[in-house]
């Protein structure tokens, strides 16, 4: 950043969406590359006619079932096309997919022209035609993996989905996961390596989905860091991003914690001093550093967000609560302190208009964690040097302001 005599920030103009259009230069192959939120189609470089199977998931790519099946399809490099179904919480159901899956259910898959749902039937009839991930789901060894997984899960549910009725009920609920999570510890202590079993495979996948959303729920939530303070998960949780498939469906905390109490049916806090921290820390930053991603930052992060910005301003414009013109101007700003390092002074009222945009990146339907880091820290800089009024408050009991019939037209 450069400084005048006086040591204070020079403030630049913003560069206009020319500019900014030069310096996106991000590509991607989202059909033969890296896992990623954006495609519609995976090949893994065979040819489009070997596909057997459809997977059906959500628009937001947050659905934890959905992950599950994401995931094993891209560790498994099976050819398959993907069709995105609105969840409830978000807006109306399509009447297509009603149709072809009445009850709605997500995730699904279309295998050889058969629909399946619920997700431990679908790995099951994915492993009958490709073969298992490692050891698979009827194995001795995964079985009681999976056990202990929905033992997890419910112990979760308990401390974080009902509110305490005192602290001792707080406590209660706190040592009764702790004691599941002991045990997650011993499990993961049986083997040589970082992973459930000997080698990756179907029972990491299985705990994956949960194990992220209780890392970022509670540590919000009840103050507590469950990467941080248990060594063998921690471990776990380095070894799952060493690998560029589960990057590819990784979420960060502030898309977690905000997605989660519609869809658990409320989330509440325990207001404990840690907890205040943390909360404060997910909700208005510094966003680097928080343990819900350690892998190294690629060089590519500002780059990747300036690319969705670009490529989407229109309708990220269009929905915002401000003025169209206004929040053009505040938002390149942003955009150019991202790429530049140099302040650029929005107008003046634009500060709750690039907070609601703060608020509501989604990773990884937008982009990844480290590309969404620098753009909600450049949407937060940008907004303080006008003021401190916040966006339109995220709601719990659902999110029809992620709707995605509000995005569904074409940016030129």
């Amino acid at each position: 950043m450069q400084l005048n005599s006086y040591s204070t920030p020079m403030i630049t103009a913003p560069l206009s969406w020319t500019e900014l259009e030069a310096l996106a230069k991000y590509q991607v192959d989202p059909v033969n590359g890296l896992t990623n939120a954006q495609a519609q189609l995976r090949l893994f470089g065979h040819p489009e006619s070997d596909i057997r199977v459809t997977l059906y998931r959500d628009n937001h790519a947050w659905c934890p079932y959905c992950q599950k099946i994401w995931l094993w399809l891209e560790e498994k490099q099976i050819p398959y096309r993907i069709e995105k179904v609105t969840m409830f919480c978000y807006g109306q159901k399509e009447s297509w997919y009603k149709r072809k899956v009445p009850s709605g259910m997500l995730p699904a898959i279309e295998l050889d022209d058969r629909i399946i749902t619920e997700s431990d039937d679908i790995l099951i009839a994915l492993e009958r035609v490709f073969g298992a991930l490692g050891l698979g789901m009827t194995d001795p060894k995964v079985m009681p993996l999976r056990q202990l997984e929905r033992l997890l899960f419910r112990a979760w549910c308990a401390w974080l989905c009902y509110p305490s009725g005192s602290s001792r009920q707080e406590q209660d609920n706190r040592a009764q996961f702790s004691a599941i999570v002991a045990r997650v510890e011993a499990a993961l202590g049986r083997t040589p390596g970082p992973y459930f079993l000997d080698e990756f495979g179907t029972a990491d996948v299985i705990f994956t989905p949960y194990v992220e959303r209780m890392n970022a729920s509670l540590y919000y939530y009840k103050g507590y860091s469950l990467r941080e303070e248990n060594p063998r998960l921690s471990a776990w949780f380095d070894a799952m991003e060493s690998r560029s498939t589960y990057r590819g469906t990784q979420s960060d905390f502030h898309t977690h914690v905000h997605d989660l109490p519609p869809q658990m049916g409320g989330c509440f806090e325990n207001g404990e001093p840690q907890m205040q921290i943390n909360k404060q820390r997910v909700d208005n930053g510094p966003w680097f550093g928080l343990p819900d991603a350690t892998y190294p930052e690629p060089e590519t992060s500002r780059i990747e967000a300036l690319h969705r910005v670009v490529k989407h301003r229109t309708n990220i414009i269009r929905v915002n609560p401000a003025d169209d013109r206004l929040f053009d101007e505040a938002l390149r700003c942003a955009l150019t302190l991202m790429m530049m390092g140099e302040p650029c002074m929005p107008p003046a009222g634009s500060d709750s208009a690039l907070r609601y945009l703060r608020d509501r990146i989604s990773v990884p339907r937008d982009m990844s964690i480290y590309a969404a880091k620098h753009l909600r820290e450049s949407l937060e800089k940008t907004a303080a040097l006008v003021g401190d009024r916040q966006g339109t408050p995220l709601l719990t009991n659902h999110r029809r302001d992620q709707d995605p019939v509000n995005f569904s037209r074409q940016d030129t």
